[in-house]
Order: C-alpha cells, then sequence, then structure tokens
C-alpha cells in the first residue's frame, strides 16, 4: 500500500523528470514564440450577395422607387441592426417586413382603415404588447422591438425570409414578405456602399 509521503516523493521525481526534460530543449531563453498568422479581414464592409441573401437570389419580386421619406426610414432600420450588431442579413429581414407591411411609412392611428391598432414602420400593435404608440412610430424603438423578436428566431439568419419575418410578425398573409426580399437586400446593399 502506498503512503500519501510516497506518493508525494513519486510526484516530486516526476516534475523533476518533466521539469528536465522540457528544460533541456531550450537553449535560448530570449526565445519570442512565432506570433499566429491572423486572418487578413478586407476593408470593404459591402456584405457579399449570400450574407444579403443566403437562399438565393429569389424570384417573383416586387419593386419601387422609395421617397425621401421612405429611404430614411430604410436608413433607420438599417443603422439600429447595426448598431445591435446585427448582420444585413438582419437589416434585409426587417427591411422586406417594414416594406410588406407599410411600404416604409411610419403610420400612426390610420382611423377605420387601421388594421386593429397597428402602428408605425412595421405595424406592430400596442394591444399584443409591442409597446405604447409613441413607442410605436418612433422608427428607432419599433426597429429595435423587430430586431429584438428576431434575434431570438433559431436559424434566423439562414431561413427562408418569409418565415423569419412570419415567425416575429405572425401575419395573416404569411407569405407575402417573400417579395419583397430583392428591394430590401438592394437598400442594405446601398447603405453599405456609402
Amino acid at each position: 500500500m502506498t503512503t500519501n509521503k510516497q506518493r508525494a516523493i513519486i510526484a516530486t521525481a516526476g516534475l523533476a523528470l518533466f521539469g528536465g526534460l522540457a528544460a533541456g530543449g531550450i537553449t535560448d531563453t530570449t526565445h519570442t514564440p512565432t506570433p499566429t498568422p491572423t486572418v487578413q479581414q478586407t476593408t470593404s464592409t459591402t456584405p457579399t450577395t449570400q450574407a444579403l441573401m443566403p437562399t438565393g437570389e429569389p424570384t417573383n419580386q416586387t419593386s419601387f422607387t422609395p421617397t425621401a421619406e421612405q429611404k430614411a426610414n430604410a436608413e433607420q432600420i438599417i443603422q439600429t441592426g447595426e448598431q445591435m450588431n446585427l448582420p444585413p442579413r438582419a437589416q434585409v429581414i426587417a427591411v422586406a417586413t417594414s416594406l410588406q407591411e407599410t411600404h416604409l411609412n411610419n403610420y400612426g392611428h390610420l382611423g377605420d382603415t387601421n388594421d386593429h391598432d397597428s402602428l408605425g414602420l412595421f405595424q406592430q400593435r400596442p394591444s399584443s404588447g409591442w409597446g405604447s404608440p409613441d413607442q410605436l412610430t418612433d422608427p428607432d424603438y419599433a426597429s429595435h422591438a423587430f430586431y429584438t423578436q428576431l434575434k431570438d428566431v433559431p436559424g434566423y439568419d439562414t431561413m427562408p425570409l418569409t418565415d423569419a419575418a412570419q415567425t416575429v410578425q405572425v401575419s395573416a398573409y404569411p407569405h407575402a414578405y417573400a417579395k419583397w426580399e430583392k428591394m430590401a437586400a438592394d437598400l442594405v446593399n446601398q447603405h453599405h456602399t456609402k
């Protein structure tokens, strides 16, 4: 039976042997390790088509020429995504969602033509817990609220856009978001190439 004292002697001898072997190979005490090569990053911030539309370029697309106000709303959506450190794909999903919901218009209450109590760029509803009417008509708040829900969707950045948008929005027309993907990708790309 080995005693604790014998174990300590064996362990010390092992460390001495290991230390001697390790030290025997070093002759230059000023040696510095070779730095690990780093991956060269490109200086361009322009996202690739794959980053914008990972499921490929869609068919049956719709587009229009946005007004200055609509462009400014798209910019706000994109900038909020950047501030939240979300990838360009998230920005495409958010812009496409707003294109479907409001054509990038920041609507307040529309009276009798209002869809329930839907408001803002994404037609989010105060009664569904998205925020107050004042919050939902603030483009930064509304965008942040959308992205907060989107980033909790597992695999949102690789799934079809309409599936990701629908998971967040729970729309009565779940496939309608898909037709805006190319226009949204173009707006996000234009933002990143400025």
